[in-house]
Protein backbone atom coordinates (compact mmCIF):
# COMPACT_ATOMS: atom_id res chain seq x y z
CA UNK A 1 0.00 0.00 0.00
CA UNK A 2 2.65 2.53 1.02
CA UNK A 3 4.53 1.61 -2.12
CA UNK A 4 1.82 3.32 -4.11
CA UNK A 5 1.89 6.38 -1.91
CA UNK A 6 5.56 6.80 -2.69
CA UNK A 7 5.11 6.58 -6.43
CA UNK A 8 1.76 8.03 -7.32
CA UNK A 9 0.23 11.41 -6.71
CA UNK A 10 -3.21 9.83 -6.60
CA UNK A 11 -4.62 6.46 -5.72
CA UNK A 12 -5.68 3.91 -8.28
CA UNK A 13 -6.74 0.32 -8.93
CA UNK A 14 -7.99 -1.95 -6.16
CA UNK A 15 -6.05 -5.01 -5.21
CA UNK A 16 -7.00 -8.63 -5.58
CA UNK A 17 -3.82 -10.51 -4.80
CA UNK A 18 -3.73 -13.43 -2.40
CA UNK A 19 -1.89 -11.53 0.26
CA UNK A 20 -1.50 -7.94 1.17
CA UNK A 21 0.15 -6.39 -1.83
CA UNK A 22 -1.70 -4.14 -4.22
CA UNK A 23 -3.13 -5.53 -7.46
CA UNK A 24 -0.89 -5.00 -10.47
CA UNK A 25 0.64 -2.09 -8.63
CA UNK A 26 3.73 -2.17 -10.78
CA UNK A 27 1.91 -3.81 -13.66
CA UNK A 28 4.61 -4.10 -16.30
CA UNK A 29 6.55 -1.11 -15.05
CA UNK A 30 9.41 -2.64 -16.99
CA UNK A 31 8.02 -1.43 -20.29
CA UNK A 32 8.98 2.03 -19.15
CA UNK A 33 5.89 3.20 -17.34
CA UNK A 34 3.40 2.28 -14.70
CA UNK A 35 0.11 1.12 -16.11
CA UNK A 36 -1.97 0.82 -13.01
CA UNK A 37 -1.57 1.86 -9.44
CA UNK A 38 -3.06 0.69 -6.21
CA UNK A 39 -4.17 1.90 -2.89
CA UNK A 40 -2.11 4.54 -1.19
CA UNK A 41 -1.87 5.16 2.50
CA UNK A 42 -4.18 8.13 3.11
CA UNK A 43 -4.49 9.40 6.64
CA UNK A 44 -7.01 11.70 8.20
CA UNK A 45 -9.59 10.76 5.58
CA UNK A 46 -13.04 11.83 6.67
CA UNK A 47 -15.72 9.15 6.89
CA UNK A 48 -18.04 8.61 3.97
CA UNK A 49 -20.93 10.98 3.64
CA UNK A 50 -23.95 11.19 1.43
CA UNK A 51 -23.58 11.34 -2.33
CA UNK A 52 -24.80 14.92 -2.34
CA UNK A 53 -22.33 16.00 0.30
CA UNK A 54 -19.46 14.24 -1.43
CA UNK A 55 -19.90 16.25 -4.61
CA UNK A 56 -19.42 19.50 -2.71
CA UNK A 57 -16.01 21.21 -2.57
CA UNK A 58 -13.59 20.16 0.14
CA UNK A 59 -12.98 22.67 2.88
CA UNK A 60 -10.62 23.26 5.80
CA UNK A 61 -8.00 20.90 4.43
CA UNK A 62 -10.31 17.88 4.52
CA UNK A 63 -9.77 14.99 2.13
CA UNK A 64 -11.12 15.78 -1.34
CA UNK A 65 -14.67 14.60 -2.03
CA UNK A 66 -15.83 12.53 -4.95
CA UNK A 67 -15.36 14.48 -8.16
CA UNK A 68 -18.87 13.68 -9.39
CA UNK A 69 -17.39 12.68 -12.75
CA UNK A 70 -17.49 9.50 -14.83
CA UNK A 71 -14.71 7.02 -14.11
CA UNK A 72 -11.79 6.85 -16.53
CA UNK A 73 -12.35 3.12 -17.17
CA UNK A 74 -15.51 3.79 -19.18
CA UNK A 75 -17.29 0.96 -17.36
CA UNK A 76 -21.08 1.48 -17.29
CA UNK A 77 -21.13 1.10 -13.50
CA UNK A 78 -18.53 3.86 -13.20
CA UNK A 79 -20.58 6.61 -14.83
CA UNK A 80 -21.53 9.46 -12.53
CA UNK A 81 -25.23 8.67 -12.84
CA UNK A 82 -24.68 4.97 -12.04
CA UNK A 83 -22.57 5.88 -9.01
CA UNK A 84 -25.22 8.27 -7.69
CA UNK A 85 -27.97 5.73 -8.25
CA UNK A 86 -26.03 3.00 -6.44
CA UNK A 87 -25.16 5.34 -3.59
CA UNK A 88 -28.84 6.21 -3.15
CA UNK A 89 -29.58 2.49 -2.69
CA UNK A 90 -26.60 1.86 -0.42
CA UNK A 91 -28.62 1.08 2.72
CA UNK A 92 -30.78 -1.41 0.84
CA UNK A 93 -27.69 -3.01 -0.70
CA UNK A 94 -26.06 -3.53 2.69
CA UNK A 95 -29.28 -4.89 4.18
CA UNK A 96 -29.66 -7.29 1.27
CA UNK A 97 -26.42 -9.00 2.28
CA UNK A 98 -27.83 -10.24 5.59
CA UNK A 99 -28.86 -13.68 4.22
CA UNK A 100 -25.33 -14.21 2.91
CA UNK A 101 -23.92 -13.12 6.26
CA UNK A 102 -26.21 -15.56 8.07
CA UNK A 103 -24.96 -18.38 5.85
CA UNK A 104 -21.48 -17.54 7.10
CA UNK A 105 -22.69 -17.94 10.69
CA UNK A 106 -22.56 -14.24 11.42
CA UNK A 107 -25.20 -13.44 14.06
CA UNK A 108 -27.89 -10.89 13.37
CA UNK A 109 -26.69 -8.96 16.39
CA UNK A 110 -23.18 -8.72 14.94
CA UNK A 111 -24.49 -7.84 11.49
CA UNK A 112 -26.63 -5.00 12.83
CA UNK A 113 -23.90 -3.78 15.16
CA UNK A 114 -21.15 -3.60 12.57
CA UNK A 115 -23.27 -2.24 9.70
CA UNK A 116 -25.07 0.43 11.76
CA UNK A 117 -24.38 3.89 10.39
CA UNK A 118 -22.38 2.75 7.37
CA UNK A 119 -22.38 5.26 4.53
CA UNK A 120 -20.70 5.07 1.14
CA UNK A 121 -17.31 6.71 0.68
CA UNK A 122 -17.66 7.79 -2.93
CA UNK A 123 -14.16 9.27 -3.11
CA UNK A 124 -13.13 5.66 -3.65
CA UNK A 125 -14.70 5.77 -7.11
CA UNK A 126 -12.16 8.36 -8.22
CA UNK A 127 -9.33 6.38 -6.67
CA UNK A 128 -10.47 3.14 -8.29
CA UNK A 129 -10.39 4.62 -11.78
CA UNK A 130 -7.57 7.15 -11.55
CA UNK A 131 -4.91 6.96 -14.23
CA UNK A 132 -1.67 8.71 -13.22
CA UNK A 133 -0.15 10.93 -15.87
CA UNK A 134 3.42 10.23 -14.83
CA UNK A 135 5.08 7.37 -12.99
CA UNK A 136 8.50 6.55 -11.65
CA UNK A 137 11.02 4.29 -13.28
CA UNK A 138 11.96 1.03 -11.61
CA UNK A 139 15.31 2.42 -10.49
CA UNK A 140 13.67 5.43 -8.85
CA UNK A 141 11.19 3.07 -7.23
CA UNK A 142 13.97 0.89 -5.82
CA UNK A 143 15.86 3.97 -4.63
CA UNK A 144 12.82 5.05 -2.63
CA UNK A 145 12.02 1.69 -1.08
CA UNK A 146 15.43 0.13 -0.52
CA UNK A 147 17.10 2.90 1.43
CA UNK A 148 19.38 3.13 4.46
CA UNK A 149 16.69 4.33 6.89
CA UNK A 150 14.28 1.55 6.03
CA UNK A 151 17.05 -1.04 6.14
CA UNK A 152 18.14 0.17 9.58
CA UNK A 153 14.57 -0.10 10.85
CA UNK A 154 14.29 -3.57 9.34
CA UNK A 155 17.37 -4.74 11.20
CA UNK A 156 15.89 -3.36 14.43
CA UNK A 157 12.67 -5.29 13.79
CA UNK A 158 14.60 -8.51 13.12
CA UNK A 159 16.51 -8.11 16.39
CA UNK A 160 13.49 -7.08 18.46
CA UNK A 161 11.38 -10.02 17.33
CA UNK A 162 14.13 -12.59 16.92
CA UNK A 163 12.30 -15.29 18.94
CA UNK A 164 9.21 -14.88 16.76
CA UNK A 165 11.23 -15.01 13.55
CA UNK A 166 13.13 -18.05 14.84
CA UNK A 167 9.87 -19.86 15.54
CA UNK A 168 8.38 -18.96 12.18
CA UNK A 169 11.41 -20.11 10.18
CA UNK A 170 11.30 -23.42 12.02
CA UNK A 171 7.54 -23.88 11.60
CA UNK A 172 7.07 -22.63 8.03
CA UNK A 173 10.50 -22.78 6.39
CA UNK A 174 10.10 -19.22 5.11
CA UNK A 175 13.09 -16.86 5.10
CA UNK A 176 12.77 -14.29 7.88
CA UNK A 177 14.32 -11.60 5.70
CA UNK A 178 11.54 -11.95 3.12
CA UNK A 179 8.86 -11.60 5.81
CA UNK A 180 10.66 -8.57 7.27
CA UNK A 181 11.00 -7.12 3.77
CA UNK A 182 7.27 -7.40 3.07
CA UNK A 183 6.55 -5.72 6.41
CA UNK A 184 8.93 -2.89 5.57
CA UNK A 185 7.79 -2.27 2.03
CA UNK A 186 4.05 -2.63 2.63
CA UNK A 187 3.78 -0.31 5.63
CA UNK A 188 7.24 1.04 6.42
CA UNK A 189 7.18 -1.14 9.52
CA UNK A 190 3.66 -0.29 10.68
CA UNK A 191 4.03 3.47 10.33
CA UNK A 192 1.95 3.89 7.15
CA UNK A 193 -0.96 1.47 7.02
CA UNK A 194 -3.84 3.70 5.92
CA UNK A 195 -6.69 5.08 7.98
CA UNK A 196 -9.87 4.15 6.14
CA UNK A 197 -12.43 1.87 7.73
CA UNK A 198 -12.15 -1.52 6.07
CA UNK A 199 -15.86 -2.10 6.58
CA UNK A 200 -16.80 1.21 4.99
CA UNK A 201 -14.44 0.76 2.07
CA UNK A 202 -15.47 -2.80 1.26
CA UNK A 203 -19.17 -2.02 1.78
CA UNK A 204 -18.86 0.91 -0.62
CA UNK A 205 -17.14 -1.21 -3.24
CA UNK A 206 -19.61 -4.06 -2.71
CA UNK A 207 -22.51 -1.76 -3.57
CA UNK A 208 -21.07 0.86 -5.92
CA UNK A 209 -18.80 0.60 -8.96
CA UNK A 210 -17.46 -2.05 -11.27
CA UNK A 211 -16.16 -4.76 -8.90
CA UNK A 212 -19.14 -5.39 -6.66
CA UNK A 213 -19.02 -9.19 -6.69
CA UNK A 214 -15.38 -9.29 -5.65
CA UNK A 215 -15.81 -6.76 -2.87
CA UNK A 216 -19.00 -8.32 -1.56
CA UNK A 217 -16.88 -11.30 -0.57
CA UNK A 218 -14.33 -8.95 1.04
CA UNK A 219 -17.07 -7.11 2.98
CA UNK A 220 -18.67 -10.30 4.27
CA UNK A 221 -15.24 -11.65 5.19
CA UNK A 222 -14.53 -8.46 7.15
CA UNK A 223 -17.79 -9.02 9.04
CA UNK A 224 -16.72 -12.59 9.80
CA UNK A 225 -13.42 -11.38 11.25
CA UNK A 226 -15.21 -8.94 13.54
CA UNK A 227 -17.91 -11.41 14.53
CA UNK A 228 -15.28 -14.01 15.52
CA UNK A 229 -13.49 -11.42 17.63
CA UNK A 230 -10.06 -11.73 16.00
CA UNK A 231 -9.89 -7.98 15.50
CA UNK A 232 -11.78 -4.91 16.67
CA UNK A 233 -13.29 -2.40 14.23
CA UNK A 234 -10.71 0.22 15.15
CA UNK A 235 -7.94 -2.20 14.19
CA UNK A 236 -9.44 -2.79 10.76
CA UNK A 237 -8.34 0.44 9.18
CA UNK A 238 -6.29 0.55 6.03
CA UNK A 239 -6.39 1.27 2.33
CA UNK A 240 -9.36 2.34 0.27
CA UNK A 241 -9.42 -1.18 -1.20
CA UNK A 242 -9.73 -2.85 2.21
CA UNK A 243 -6.15 -4.03 2.86
CA UNK A 244 -5.12 -3.67 6.49
CA UNK A 245 -2.31 -4.39 8.91
CA UNK A 246 1.47 -4.04 8.60
CA UNK A 247 1.69 -6.58 5.77
CA UNK A 248 -1.61 -5.58 4.19
CA UNK A 249 -4.04 -8.49 4.31
CA UNK A 250 -7.31 -8.32 2.46
CA UNK A 251 -10.17 -9.81 4.55
CA UNK A 252 -10.39 -12.94 2.36
CA UNK A 253 -6.61 -13.41 2.59
CA UNK A 254 -6.85 -13.07 6.36
CA UNK A 255 -9.35 -15.93 6.40
CA UNK A 256 -7.03 -18.15 4.36
CA UNK A 257 -3.70 -17.41 6.00
CA UNK A 258 -4.01 -15.75 9.42
CA UNK A 259 -2.85 -17.89 12.35
CA UNK A 260 -2.90 -17.57 16.12
CA UNK A 261 0.82 -18.03 16.73
CA UNK A 262 0.88 -17.24 20.45
CA UNK A 263 -2.25 -19.20 21.38
CA UNK A 264 -4.19 -16.30 22.87
CA UNK A 265 -7.33 -17.25 20.94
CA UNK A 266 -7.16 -14.36 18.47
CA UNK A 267 -5.52 -13.99 15.07
CA UNK A 268 -4.26 -10.45 15.39
CA UNK A 269 -2.23 -9.47 12.32
CA UNK A 270 -2.32 -5.79 13.27
CA UNK A 271 -0.87 -5.41 16.78
CA UNK A 272 0.49 -8.87 17.62
CA UNK A 273 3.96 -9.40 16.15
CA UNK A 274 3.89 -13.18 16.57
CA UNK A 275 0.60 -13.51 14.68
CA UNK A 276 1.68 -11.01 12.04
CA UNK A 277 4.99 -12.71 11.27
CA UNK A 278 3.52 -16.22 11.30
CA UNK A 279 0.51 -15.28 9.19
CA UNK A 280 2.67 -13.62 6.53
CA UNK A 281 4.97 -16.65 6.45
CA UNK A 282 1.96 -19.00 6.27
CA UNK A 283 0.74 -17.06 3.23
CA UNK A 284 4.06 -17.57 1.46
CA UNK A 285 4.32 -21.21 2.48
CA UNK A 286 0.85 -22.06 1.17
CA UNK A 287 1.69 -20.27 -2.06
CA UNK A 288 4.60 -22.66 -2.64
CA UNK A 289 7.65 -21.20 -0.90
CA UNK A 290 10.70 -23.45 -1.24
CA UNK A 291 12.74 -23.53 2.00
CA UNK A 292 16.44 -22.85 1.65
CA UNK A 293 16.14 -21.33 -1.82
CA UNK A 294 16.69 -17.69 -2.71
CA UNK A 295 14.43 -15.64 -4.99
CA UNK A 296 16.87 -15.11 -7.87
CA UNK A 297 20.19 -13.70 -9.04
CA UNK A 298 21.38 -10.56 -10.77
CA UNK A 299 23.00 -11.58 -14.06
CA UNK A 300 25.00 -10.06 -16.89
CA UNK A 301 23.33 -10.57 -20.27
CA UNK A 302 25.75 -10.72 -23.23
CA UNK A 303 25.69 -8.36 -26.18
CA UNK A 304 23.52 -9.54 -29.03
CA UNK A 305 21.38 -11.70 -26.76
CA UNK A 306 17.98 -12.84 -28.04
CA UNK A 307 15.64 -11.05 -25.64
CA UNK A 308 12.69 -13.05 -26.92
CA UNK A 309 13.97 -15.59 -24.35
CA UNK A 310 13.33 -13.08 -21.55
CA UNK A 311 9.88 -14.43 -20.86
CA UNK A 312 8.24 -15.76 -17.71
CA UNK A 313 7.05 -18.81 -19.66
CA UNK A 314 10.56 -19.71 -20.87
CA UNK A 315 12.27 -21.18 -17.83
CA UNK A 316 15.57 -23.02 -18.25
CA UNK A 317 18.20 -24.42 -15.93
CA UNK A 318 21.01 -22.21 -14.71
CA UNK A 319 23.40 -24.36 -16.71
CA UNK A 320 21.40 -23.73 -19.89
CA UNK A 321 21.41 -19.96 -19.27
CA UNK A 322 25.16 -20.07 -18.74
CA UNK A 323 25.52 -21.93 -22.02
CA UNK A 324 23.76 -18.96 -23.67
CA UNK A 325 26.30 -16.58 -22.15
CA UNK A 326 24.27 -15.36 -19.18
CA UNK A 327 26.59 -15.03 -16.18
CA UNK A 328 25.98 -14.21 -12.55
CA UNK A 329 26.92 -10.63 -11.69
CA UNK A 330 30.14 -10.41 -9.75
CA UNK A 331 31.47 -13.55 -11.48
CA UNK A 332 30.14 -15.83 -8.76
CA UNK A 333 28.91 -19.31 -9.73
CA UNK A 334 25.29 -20.35 -9.46
CA UNK A 335 24.98 -22.59 -6.40
CA UNK A 336 22.57 -25.05 -8.02
CA UNK A 337 23.07 -25.33 -11.82
CA UNK A 338 20.00 -27.58 -12.18
CA UNK A 339 17.59 -25.01 -10.71
CA UNK A 340 15.15 -23.60 -13.25
CA UNK A 341 14.66 -19.87 -13.68
CA UNK A 342 13.35 -17.33 -16.15
CA UNK A 343 15.12 -14.22 -17.35
CA UNK A 344 13.81 -10.79 -16.44
CA UNK A 345 15.18 -7.63 -18.07
CA UNK A 346 13.30 -4.83 -16.25
CA UNK A 347 15.09 -1.98 -18.01
CA UNK A 348 15.69 -3.69 -21.31
CA UNK A 349 19.07 -4.37 -22.86
CA UNK A 350 20.60 -1.28 -21.24
CA UNK A 351 20.00 -2.42 -17.65
CA UNK A 352 20.78 -5.41 -15.43
CA UNK A 353 19.19 -8.80 -15.94
CA UNK A 354 17.86 -11.22 -13.35
CA UNK A 355 17.28 -14.97 -13.29
CA UNK A 356 14.14 -15.60 -11.23
CA UNK A 357 13.56 -18.81 -9.30
CA UNK A 358 10.39 -20.38 -7.91
CA UNK A 359 10.35 -18.20 -4.79
CA UNK A 360 10.20 -15.10 -6.95
CA UNK A 361 6.97 -16.44 -8.42
CA UNK A 362 5.70 -17.02 -4.87
CA UNK A 363 6.36 -13.39 -3.96
CA UNK A 364 4.42 -12.43 -7.07
CA UNK A 365 1.45 -14.37 -5.74
CA UNK A 366 1.55 -12.03 -2.77
CA UNK A 367 1.54 -9.15 -5.22
CA UNK A 368 1.32 -9.91 -8.96
CA UNK A 369 3.93 -7.44 -10.15
CA UNK A 370 7.52 -8.22 -11.04
CA UNK A 371 8.80 -4.86 -9.83
CA UNK A 372 7.26 -5.39 -6.41
CA UNK A 373 8.75 -8.88 -6.14
CA UNK A 374 12.16 -7.57 -7.24
CA UNK A 375 12.04 -4.90 -4.52
CA UNK A 376 11.07 -7.48 -1.88
CA UNK A 377 13.85 -9.87 -2.91
CA UNK A 378 16.50 -7.17 -3.07
CA UNK A 379 15.42 -5.61 0.22
CA UNK A 380 15.64 -9.04 1.86
CA UNK A 381 19.16 -9.57 0.50
CA UNK A 382 20.25 -6.18 1.83
CA UNK A 383 18.76 -6.98 5.26
CA UNK A 384 20.80 -10.19 5.15
CA UNK A 385 23.95 -8.15 4.57
CA UNK A 386 24.10 -8.36 0.80
CA UNK A 387 25.41 -5.63 -1.48
CA UNK A 388 23.49 -3.32 -3.85
CA UNK A 389 23.01 -4.41 -7.44
CA UNK A 390 26.28 -4.51 -9.35
CA UNK A 391 25.20 -3.14 -12.73
CA UNK A 392 23.97 0.39 -13.36
CA UNK A 393 20.43 1.29 -14.41
CA UNK A 394 19.88 3.41 -17.55
CA UNK A 395 19.10 6.50 -15.51
CA UNK A 396 19.30 8.68 -18.60
CA UNK A 397 16.00 7.18 -19.76
CA UNK A 398 12.89 9.20 -19.00
CA UNK A 399 9.50 7.71 -18.21
CA UNK A 400 6.85 8.17 -20.88
CA UNK A 401 3.76 10.18 -19.99
CA UNK A 402 0.35 8.58 -20.27
CA UNK A 403 -0.29 10.49 -23.51
CA UNK A 404 2.97 9.11 -24.92
CA UNK A 405 2.10 5.59 -23.80
CA UNK A 406 -1.23 5.87 -25.55
CA UNK A 407 0.47 7.21 -28.69
CA UNK A 408 2.99 4.36 -28.62
CA UNK A 409 0.19 1.77 -28.56
CA UNK A 410 -1.64 3.56 -31.37
CA UNK A 411 1.49 3.62 -33.53
CA UNK A 412 2.15 -0.06 -32.83
CA UNK A 413 -1.44 -0.81 -33.84
CA UNK A 414 -1.07 1.16 -37.07
CA UNK A 415 1.96 -0.93 -37.97
CA UNK A 416 0.11 -4.16 -37.21
CA UNK A 417 2.03 -5.13 -34.07
CA UNK A 418 -0.58 -4.30 -31.41
CA UNK A 419 -4.06 -5.80 -31.56
CA UNK A 420 -5.49 -4.58 -28.29
CA UNK A 421 -7.38 -1.38 -27.54
CA UNK A 422 -4.93 1.48 -26.91
CA UNK A 423 -5.48 2.75 -23.37
CA UNK A 424 -2.10 4.00 -22.19
CA UNK A 425 -1.76 1.03 -19.86
CA UNK A 426 1.09 -1.34 -20.62
CA UNK A 427 0.69 -5.08 -20.19
CA UNK A 428 2.04 -8.24 -21.74
CA UNK A 429 0.33 -7.57 -25.05
CA UNK A 430 2.07 -4.21 -25.37
CA UNK A 431 5.40 -5.75 -24.45
CA UNK A 432 5.02 -8.40 -27.14
CA UNK A 433 4.05 -5.77 -29.70
CA UNK A 434 7.12 -3.73 -28.79
CA UNK A 435 9.32 -6.76 -29.21
CA UNK A 436 7.87 -7.38 -32.63
CA UNK A 437 8.54 -3.82 -33.73
CA UNK A 438 12.05 -3.77 -32.24
CA UNK A 439 12.90 -7.01 -34.02
CA UNK A 440 11.63 -5.59 -37.31
CA UNK A 441 14.09 -2.68 -37.14
CA UNK A 442 17.05 -4.72 -35.93
CA UNK A 443 17.00 -3.38 -32.36
CA UNK A 444 17.27 -5.59 -29.25
CA UNK A 445 13.75 -7.02 -28.82
CA UNK A 446 13.63 -6.34 -25.07
CA UNK A 447 10.10 -4.90 -24.94
CA UNK A 448 11.25 -1.78 -23.10
CA UNK A 449 9.26 1.32 -23.96
CA UNK A 450 11.98 3.94 -24.17
CA UNK A 451 11.62 7.40 -25.63
CA UNK A 452 13.91 6.23 -28.44
CA UNK A 453 11.49 3.46 -29.41
CA UNK A 454 8.67 6.01 -29.49
CA UNK A 455 10.72 8.25 -31.76
CA UNK A 456 11.44 5.31 -34.07
CA UNK A 457 7.74 4.56 -34.22
CA UNK A 458 7.08 8.17 -35.13
CA UNK A 459 9.51 7.70 -38.00
CA UNK A 460 12.03 10.19 -36.72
Amino acid sequence: MIVAALLLCGEAQAQSSSGGGPLNFFDNIFTGSLSKGSQTAPSGQRPGTSAQAQSAPAANGAAPPWSGEDGASGHPLMTASAIREAAASFDNCVASMWPDAARRNISQQSFERFTAGLEPDLRIMDLMDSQPEFTKSIWDYLDVLVNDNRLARGREILAKYKPQFDAVEKAYGVDRYIVASIWGIESNYSTQMGDRSVLQSTATLACVGRRQKYFKDEFLSALEILHHGDLRPEQMRGSWAGAFGPTQFMPTAFKRYAVDADGDGRRDVVDNAADLIASTANNLKKDGWQPGQTWGFEVVVPQGFNYMLADRAKAMTMAQWEHLGVKRAGSQPFPHPADKAYLLAPAGAEGPGFLMLQNFRVIMKYNPAEAYALAIGHFADRLRGGAPFVQPWPRQERVLSRAERLELQQLLAQRGFYRGTPDGQFGGETREALRGFQGSIGAPADGFASSDVLERLRGR
